[in-house]
């Protein structure tokens, strides 16, 4: 297609901005919904958490905005930077008078009235920079152990960051988004099954070897047999589940959200989804998110078949990292994996997830407009080798 024949303005995916803005509101009226009795008895006002989540859509609107009007060219020139972005807030966490430790976590850096999860940005940065790096380092990545090792050391320097918090969940999803775009980008199958393999088994000896872990695990192999101490959280999101059988019990009218089911509004809040709107509900949120997956694979597919392979590989790890973490949280929901402290991208009450997840849609809105748009011949013409 040529530049005159090529449409004017914002090149737009309907799919997948409807599929974020219906899962933007459904979430907004979900936690506004899971949230207002402990809200209520925790602060005295109801919509609490509510307000705070519409402040962080809000933020996340402008996220979309901002990722839309940057050039996807400029991740790639800026690789180093965000490397050393990421790194940087996997320390400063970890730095006493810096990080904030709740529940035994220390996750959040305190910036007085904000607060963020600094795991959040530090993966979609270090997601950015394996995407560059398999492009810049293509023919090494393709040709030898060495070219699939150098960018893993550096998430394996990140994960062990992310489990000092500690942070399993995140943990396991930087493992897999990086090892999925590596193996995209052109890695030897060999190379990456001893990967995966090596990582399997690195995970595999952390659940065993912490205790809390080792008890979640046995916890998820039969709750009902302690059904009021440590499979508490389980057995009632099953009850809640249950509850919602094909249309639900009707929005707001849940009663395991009624400080029965620990972390209504986060964790658990599509189990409250499912007893409130049903099998129906929950159907709508799987399509949704297969709508994102699916467009965010479709657009790497044409990215790289288009002469953009940092474009590419920055759609299929969004994808891969959406679809993994909302595989985790309805399967931990529905008592299929153990827990894990995993949103639910755009549903669950989570301020720092809420806006990144935000501006990685707006990521493939933008890489959507260069592939269609009359933006196309400059990306082209500006792309890094």
């Amino acid at each position: 297609m040529n530049a005159a024949a090529q449409p004017r303005g914002l090149a737009f995916d309907p799919l997948l901005a409807c599929a974020m803005i219906v899962l933007a509101a459904l979430g907004a009226v979900m936690v506004g919904s899971a949230s207002i009795t402990i809200a209520d008895q925790k602060t005295g006002e109801p919509l609490y958490y509510l307000i705070r989540h519409l402040a962080a859509l809000a933020i996340g609107g402008g996220a979309v905005a901002l990722a839309l009007a940057i050039p996807s060219e400029l991740w790639h020139r800026l690789h180093w930077l965000l490397l050393v972005g990421a790194l940087g807030l996997l320390v400063a966490v970890l730095l006493p008078g810096v990080g904030r430790t709740v529940n035994g976590a220390t996750r959040w850096i305190d910036l007085g009235p904000l607060d963020f999860q600094a795991s959040e940005p530090a993966r979609l940065c270090l997601l950015l920079y394996i995407a560059s790096y398999a492009v810049r380092r293509g023919d090494e990545l393709a040709a030898s152990l060495k070219g699939l090792a150098k960018p893993m050391a550096l998430v394996v320097l990140a994960a062990g960051l992310l489990l000092l918090e500690p942070d399993y969940g995140s943990t396991v999803v930087l493992l897999v988004t990086s090892l999925g775009i590596l193996f995209v980008a052109g890695a030897r199958l060999r190379d990456f099954g001893l990967a995966v393999v090596l990582g399997g088994i690195a995970l595999g000896v952390l659940a065993v070897a912490s205790p809390y872990r080792l008890e979640r695990l046995m916890q998820f192999l039969n709750p009902w047999a302690d059904a009021y101490g440590g499979g508490f959280q389980l057995t009632q999101s099953l009850i809640a589940i249950g509850r919602g059988e094909w249309l639900g019990v009707g929005l707001g009218e849940s009663v395991q959200k009624l400080f029965y089911l620990p972390e209504a509004h986060t964790d658990f809040v599509f189990a409250v989804l499912v007893e409130e709107l049903g099998f129906a509900g929950a159907t709508l949120v799987v399509v949704l998110f297969g709508v994102i997956v699916y467009r965010a694979l479709a657009l790497g597919r044409e990215a790289l078949r288009s002469g953009l392979p940092f474009q590419g590989l920055v759609c299929y790890g969004i994808g891969l990292m959406l679809g993994f973490e909302a595989f985790v949280n309805i399967g931990v929901n529905a008592g299929m994996l153990p827990t894990k402290g995993l949103p639910l991208p755009l549903i669950s009450y989570g301020r720092s997830s809420t806006i990144v997840t935000l501006f990685v849609l707006g990521l493939l809105l933008r890489i959507h407009h260069e592939l269609h748009g009359d933006q196309r011949r400059m990306v082209q013409r500006g792309h890094v080798r």
